[in-house]
């Protein structure tokens, strides 16, 4: 990526992160804008990922809205679904992996040192200079973000499982989701790219209830659906309040193929039943 569009992607993210006030939104428009595909529903269902997952501190929203755009654009660009959601599932590995090298770590806790679930940790992200930290690595990750996704999507194909399998995929199918929107969350698999962190079917959730939401009530905020908080409930009654992959599966996956064959014999499939009832 040359110097000048890198220099017009950072000043876009940083545009983009005061205007749409969450790292998840920024991240999701930024993509689909380079991809040439605006997506402002999706977009804006995203923000409930912002501050890693409902704020819970997980994955930073920046990574759950890069993903989704690379899911979104995987679907358009692969005729076969099946290898739309491996391939956009490998490349949210990429994607994490980028970001980790910038950012230190992947988490929102980490970076922002915040507990935003408390009034104080909010107060202290908008008023203590946290959220300027979030603002600044939105511009230097920018580019990177966009040259990886790319390059990630013109890799080769060979090497993916007959038939990929995802938690998130079939989470949102059962949600009633269309299959560009399956594909969109087939990277949250395994706690995002398989890196066994927050629960990417539970991000899932989370992001088509929201989607349902918005497009039932386009003027209000996600943040005031109501199904938001259950299925977070419901989500902690089932996981004893566990909300890392590795541990709700009790392993990681090492690749795509591990992650199959762990769902297509069952694994997760009670959590996913539950979380897809909302």
């Amino acid at each position: 990526m040359n110097t000048i569009k890198t220099q017009t992607t950072k000043l876009k993210a940083k545009r983009t992160f005061f205007k749409k006030g969450t790292c998840s939104r920024t991240f999701f428009y930024i993509l689909d804008r380079e991809f040439g595909h605006p997506m402002d529903e999706e977009e804006k269902a995203s923000d409930m990922l912002a501050g890693g997952i409902m704020q819970q501190g997980y994955q930073c929203g920046m990574l759950w809205g890069a993903t989704m755009a690379t899911g979104a654009e995987s679907f358009r660009r692969f005729k076969d679904h099946n290898t739309a959601i491996g391939i956009a599932l490998r490349v949210s590995r990429q994607i994490l992996d980028s970001f980790k090298e910038k950012a230190g770590s992947i988490e929102c806790a980490d970076i922002t040192g915040c507990d935003m679930t408390k009034g104080k940790g909010l107060a202290k992200f908008f008023f203590r200079g946290k959220f300027v930290t979030c603002y600044k690595l939105a511009g230097k990750w920018a580019a990177e973000a966009v040259k990886v996704a790319e390059e990630g999507l013109s890799s080769d194909q060979s090497d993916l499982p007959e038939k990929t399998v995802s938690c998130a995929s079939e989470l949102v199918r059962k949600m009633g989701g269309t299959d560009h929107e399956i594909t969109m969350v087939a990277g949250f698999d395994g706690g995002l790219g398989l890196s066994g962190n927050g629960c990417g079917a539970l991000a899932a959730a989370v992001w088509m209830n929201a989607l349902k939401f918005n497009r039932k009530q386009s003027d209000k905020s996600s943040a005031k659906n109501p199904d938001s908080d259950r299925i977070l409930e419901a989500f902690n009654a089932e996981t004893d309040y566990e909300f890392e992959c590795h541990k709700i599966c009790g392993r990681k996956f090492n690749s795509v193929e591990e992650h199959t064959v762990f769902i297509k014999t069952g694994g997760c499939e009670k959590l996913i039943d539950v979380l897809a009832q909302f």
